[in-house]
């Protein structure tokens, strides 16, 4: 009997410790795909900063970036999503040339995903 009272204690124990060390609480430590997530958006955003930097800075400001281009539109100042901003890199357009031989695809869609999360800042 007391073999028993201690294996439940052990086990109550045990549940308890887990619960401590993480559980449902607000505050528990990031799951492996939020901080994969984090890692890669961060790693996205670096890399689509240099594709910018490389590519379009000369022709558009964007403070992030530190540009001050000024023949195309200022993109602190406009609204765009990231889809509008793929295809104007992509096909050109107002005066703009195509980079959609110039850039991979994934190129395209980290310079796109950093245009749209830098602008304004």
């Amino acid at each position: 009997m007391m073999r028993w009272a201690a294996i439940v204690l052990v086990i109550a124990a045990l549940g308890a410790g887990a619960t401590a060390c993480g559980g449902d609480d607000e505050g528990a430590a990031k799951t492996t795909e939020e901080t994969t997530t984090e890692t890669t958006d961060t790693t996205t955003t670096a890399a689509g900063r240099e594709i910018f930097v490389a590519n379009c800075g000369s022709c558009h400001t964007l403070s992030d970036a530190g540009t001050t281009g000024n023949i195309g539109p200022n993109l602190d100042e406009i609204d765009v999503s990231t889809a509008e901003v793929e295809d104007q890199v992509r096909n050109g357009g107002g005066g703009m040339p195509a980079f959609g031989d110039e850039l991979s695809d994934m190129e395209i869609q980290e310079v796109a995903a950093y245009v749209v999360a830098a602008r304004g800042s």
